[in-house]
């Protein structure tokens, strides 16, 4: 009994909470059954606490989710592999219940244990347990039995993979629409275990009956085994079996088939090939971007830089790009923010002298747009088109409506923007940087928002990283001392953050000589939160001033400050001594 953990006591506790009213106590004893299997052994947890379990299907749905979900990995607390066949009955029951997603959990440690079980083993308890829930009664029990084929199917003779084939046929024409709908899920996955022999006949005539099934939720869910059947096919097969039914479903009467088209299109062009792709699939994806539908356009506007990829651009401009264009104009606001969060990524695809001629245009009306989310996913991907058109036509071009945005009454746009504008500024270099940027980076110090002023106080850190001490000294430093004076307490506690940010950029000299006076007279401020804010960044610059400085101006500053009858500049102001003393103990 080395294994066991915790005294018995404990254990005889848990087990009784396993028939415990209260629910909560039942859940506790499931999630720790592992501990009840240990202190029992692996023969009294076959004989005992299996049964048990397994007659306590009808609990709530809860604790049969964590059973389901325990048993999964509970092999090596009944014996090993060769006793792994005891876990199937519980979970048979379990998958059997009304409840979806302890029936999912159940098929999931069916999975994993029918996967370590031996051929034998695989055969006589698997199989068995897998037609038994296929023919179940009621229909819970067959749709759990679709998720099984794939695991039980390799182990097993010819006669009974002809038998598994043939109950799989049964299941994808069966009555009840949510068998059919679990058939088509997992049919790619029993298609990857079944010999290629099997596959062009009666795994396909499988596939064509649920492309042609009455009821759209099961046709959507064909749409993905297209492309998974169509990695498994020859090339030949699958141009002449897979194309056919992609072209059909782009143009199914439900959209929500439409809708699984136009998301799963590159994985359908990736099955097909490339030649497919450009003959047949490229009108397909234009009805998909005019589909009256905006959920489908949606879906398909968010694949269209990565469908432009499989073309050359000659292509991509004749077909794909009027409908871009219609696109960027679409009366539904997602549509727009779709082809936003993408479009950009088609400027390398199209090359520089197509970029400029068609896709600028756009991004500018983008840019414009009066919902946010499209303004953002245009701003956060400026840098693709940089790379391609280069900078001097970025800046004449787009730059006077990133300078607009920049005061966009959504804060989360203003975001974006600073986010932007140290790369911006690297792109630009200083010059262009003073004359046209370097004025809002300082009124976004002021900004009503407090995430804008925390970003832009960040922002300043990384302009000095970028352009250099000397630089920030003469552009950034005074302009942001100068609000030290601000009436709001608000923004000349951003003049303490941003020094905070900006001390290890700019060093110790100007730090001793600019920040640390400013500093020390806001010491002074009248307002606590100032107070404890300047006792939390004179500690954070010990590390950077010499000692000298520390104990003729930081100390005395702290000492000052831990008398302040406010209690947390009290706190701040001793916790920060406390520090100073720790360094002198380790430099000594």
């Amino acid at each position: 009994m080395a294994m066991v953990e915790e005294p018995l006591y404990p254990i005889a506790v848990l087990i009784d909470e396993l028939k415990n009213d209260d629910i909560q106590l039942r859940l506790n004893s499931i999630r720790r059954l592992s501990t009840i299997a240990r202190a029992l052994g692996e023969e009294r947890t076959r004989k005992e606490l299996i049964p048990f379990l397994s007659e306590n299907s009808d609990d709530d749905d809860e604790v049969l989710l964590a059973m389901a979900e325990e048993l999964g990995v509970f092999i090596p607390y009944v014996g090993g592999i060769e006793h792994a066949h005891v876990l199937l009955p519980p979970l048979e029951s379990l998958c059997a219940v009304e409840e979806t997603c302890v029936r999912e959990k159940a098929v999931d440690s069916l999975c994993k244990i029918g996967s370590q079980m031996r051929e034998n083993d695989l055969v006589d308890s698997f199989v068995p347990l897998l037609k038994r829930l296929a023919a179940g009664e009621w229909f819970a029990a067959r749709v759990s039995a679709c998720g099984l084929f794939h695991v039980a199917y390799q182990g097993c003779t010819d006669v009974l993979k002809t038998e598994l084939r043939a109950t799989y046929s049964l299941l994808c024409q069966d009555d009840m629409p949510m068998v059919r709908r679990a058939a088509a899920s997992n049919l790619g996955k029993f298609a990857t275990t079944v010999e290629s022999s099997y596959l062009n006949t009666e795994i396909m005539t499988m596939f064509d009956d649920l492309t042609k099934d009455d009821q759209d939720s099961v046709r959507l869910l064909a749409v993905e085994g297209c492309a998974a059947l169509g990695k498994l096919l020859e090339p030949q097969d699958c141009v002449a079996r897979i194309l056919p039914v992609i072209v059909n479903f782009s143009q199914d009467k439900s959209w929500r088939v439409r809708y699984m088209v136009a998301n799963q299109l590159y994985e359908l062009c990736e099955a097909v090939g490339p030649d497919s792709t450009r003959t047949d699939l490229v009108p397909a994806y234009v009805r998909l971007l005019r589909d009256n539908e905006a959920e489908v356009r949606i879906a398909a506007a968010g694949k269209v830089t990565k469908f432009c990829r499989l073309l050359n651009p000659e292509l991509a401009i004749q077909h794909i790009l009027p409908c871009v264009k219609e696109l960027s104009s679409d009366s539904s606001q997602h549509v727009r923010s779709a082809l936003a969060s993408v479009i950009m990524g088609m400027a390398p695809i199209l090359g520089k002298d197509s970029t400029i001629e068609h896709l600028l245009p756009i991004f500018l009306s983008l840019l414009k747009d009066e919902f946010p989310d499209v303004r953002l996913n245009i701003i956060s991907k400026l840098d693709q088109v940089n790379q391609v058109i280069g900078i001097d036509l970025l800046s004449q071009s787009l730059l006077p409506a990133i300078v607009e945005l920049a005061e966009d009454r959504h804060w989360r746009v203003r975001l974006a923007i600073i986010e932007y504008v140290p790369l911006l500024a690297s792109q630009l270099g200083i010059g262009f940087f003073d004359d046209k940027l370097g004025a809002l980076c300082m009124q976004w110090l002021q900004d009503k928002v407090y995430s804008i002023r925390e970003a832009a106080a960040n922002n300043l850190k990384r302009l000095a990283e970028e352009f250099g001490p000397e630089w920030a000294m003469q552009h950034l430093v005074p302009q942001v001392l100068d609000m030290v004076n601000n009436p709001h307490y608000l923004h000349r506690m951003m003049v303490l953050r941003a020094i905070s940010l900006m001390a290890p950029v700019m060093g110790s000299e100007i730090t001793c000589s600019k920040f640390l006076p400013v500093v020390v007279e806001a010491s002074k401020d009248r307002v606590p939160n100032i107070k404890f804010n300047v006792a939390k960044l004179l500690q954070s610059l010990i590390p950077i001033v010499d000692q000298s400085v520390v104990d003729k101006t930081i100390r005395q500053c702290l000492v000052d400050l831990s008398e302040d009858p406010d209690v947390d500049v009290r706190y701040f102001a001793n916790q920060a001594l406390h520090s100073i003393e720790g360094t002198a103990v380790a430099q000594s």
